[in-house]
């Protein structure tokens, strides 16, 4: 009977997967969760800092001091994407230039694109846009609200919409962004 038992076990043994094949738990760890707060409604979009760190870095630390609260949405297309991130949405005066020029954004780049080919653009996307240097991407937030997959290795990806769909398919350009913060 102690054979049998023996043999059991090395049999079930056998059958457990390698310790490589085990996913890494860290890689399968949400990131953190942005929540905003608009004229229409609350939505919430987690991240990826496993995959693009420095650019959920780099918009947490605006979120935390406040970047995105009283700015609007300067850009809104139904089937495309809901656009936000230019400190001059503010400024009704300045509609005309909302989302263009160096003043549109924080004015401290990433520095970095990245782009991955693990996170495209299906709807509900966040990423980040920029004026055709990935690297320069800094503060302007997008949320694809179709499957595009014509933005796929262009722009970087650094989270997905988990709240809110409804909310983020109604907004139009100047609706306000009262308020981001990361849930705690």
């Amino acid at each position: 009977m102690r054979a049998n038992a023996t043999a059991l076990i090395l049999a079930l043994a056998m059958l457990q997967p390698a310790e490589s094949a085990i996913p890494n738990p860290q890689s399968a760890l949400p990131g953190p969760v942005i929540v905003v707060e608009t004229s229409k409604g609350t939505f919430a979009f987690e991240t990826y800092p496993g995959d693009a760190p420095k650019t959920v870095e780099h918009i947490l630390a605006l979120v935390k001091r406040g970047f995105y609260d009283g700015q609007r949405i300067h850009r809104a297309l139904p089937g495309f994407v809901v656009q936000w991130g230019d400190p001059q949405s503010r400024d009704m005066n300045k509609q005309a230039d909302w989302g263009k020029g160096a003043a549109a954004s924080s004015g401290t780049p990433i520095g970095i694109s990245e782009i991955t080919k693990k996170r495209q653009h299906t709807k509900g996307a966040v990423g980040v846009s920029h004026i055709g240097v990935p690297t320069q991407a800094d503060s302007q937030i997008y949320i694809t609200l179709a499957d595009r997959p014509d933005l796929n290795g262009k722009y970087t990806v650094f989270g997905h919409l988990i709240e809110g769909d409804d909310v983020v398919s109604a907004l139009q350009v100047g609706d306000v962004i009262r308020k981001a913060y990361v849930r705690g």
